[in-house]
């Protein structure tokens, strides 16, 4: 399915509306909904054991979390004795006054709008940014989205299943077509760093090869007071392709890229596998959480990383 067909057709199963794979639906991306609903899993302190607490945070009474300290913390709220077990400044976080913030980025790259099997990359992203969405609601987060553009402001955080529709209306759009107007991966994480605020939760959908575009450096402070998950979409083709002359259409007319032969594998290696391989080897040492989702793989396996920090590497 390397052609995008004109038009948007779907079709149902049950009672669920299922897009053609290579356009996103709207129906699609709300029935989804039921993939999370009754997946709620205890959430966990940057330094304590499993708690079920209340998705608010701010400064009230009951004592939640810590997490490292980030200027503009309240100092009356440091958290002593973490910071001298660690050697690094923590600060308390309190339940109620503050909803916690899931911001959901989208690379909207043109490499994604393919695929081989069951759906399109884009399509899969689109599956999995309103799963996030979904998940944000049943959490009782404020949930934003934003993609690399310097004309299309973010989608505001608002909570609920108003929330939760707003960033599926605009999923749907920018996964439907690659926008004109795209920057790319680096300018849609730089607009992150500006709305994020520590404590909040962070999920990038990107193809590996936007990644790989960017030093592993940038992912520092992004991760440094935010729970972040990265994605990364591939195909099956891209992991696994048949040793055989592959033909591909594309805007430009048709093409055949003959995989028999070692040095073209290792060229397509280099192109698909490893910007994969260097970003599960990389980012986890950034303290970023990071799970290749294939566009035949389950939209929602991807959910288990929540809640589950990285093992940081000195």
């Amino acid at each position: 399915m390397g052609r995008r067909p004109p038009g948007r057709r779907t079709h149902c199963e049950g009672s669920v509306a299922v897009s053609d794979g290579v356009i996103p639906a709207i129906e699609e991306l709300v029935a989804l909904r039921a993939a999370v609903t009754g997946r709620r899993t205890p959430r966990r302190g940057s330094h304590g054991g499993s708690q079920a607490i209340s998705p608010m945070r701010g400064r009230g009474m009951e004592y939640a979390e810590s997490r490292e300290y980030a200027a503009g913390d309240d100092a009356r709220h440091i958290d002593w004795r973490v910071t001298a077990r660690t050697g690094r400044a923590h600060t308390k976080l309190y339940q109620a006054e503050r909803e916690r913030l899931t911001l959901i980025v989208a690379d909207t790259a043109a490499s994604l709008y393919f695929g081989t099997r069951v759906r399109f990359k884009s399509v899969q992203a689109a599956r999995a940014g309103a799963i996030a969405a979904w998940a944000a609601t049943r959490d009782g987060d404020r949930v934003a989205a934003l993609r690399g553009s310097t004309i299309e402001p973010p989608v505001s955080p608002a909570g609920g299943a108003r929330g939760a529709l707003r960033v599926i209306e605009a999923l749907a759009r920018w996964y439907a077509a690659p926008p004109d107007d795209d920057k790319g991966l680096a300018v849609a994480l730089d607009h992150a760093q500006r709305v994020v605020r520590p404590g909040s939760r962070v999920l990038v959908l990107a193809d590996p090869a936007s990644v790989a575009a960017m030093p592993a450096s940038r992912w520092t402070a992004l991760a440094r007071h935010q729970e972040v998950v990265l994605l990364l979409l591939t195909d099956p083709l891209e992991a696994d392709p048949p040793r055989a002359v592959l033909p591909f259409q594309g805007e430009g007319g048709r093409v055949e890229v003959d995989l028999a032969g070692d040095a073209a594998r290792q060229r397509w290696d280099a192109e698909f596998s490893a910007p994969v391989q260097m970003a599960l080897k990389t980012l986890p040492t950034r303290g970023v959480r990071v799970h290749v989702l294939s566009s035949d793989a389950p939209s929602e396996s991807w959910l288990a990383l929540q809640n589950r920090r990285p093992a940081l590497v000195a």
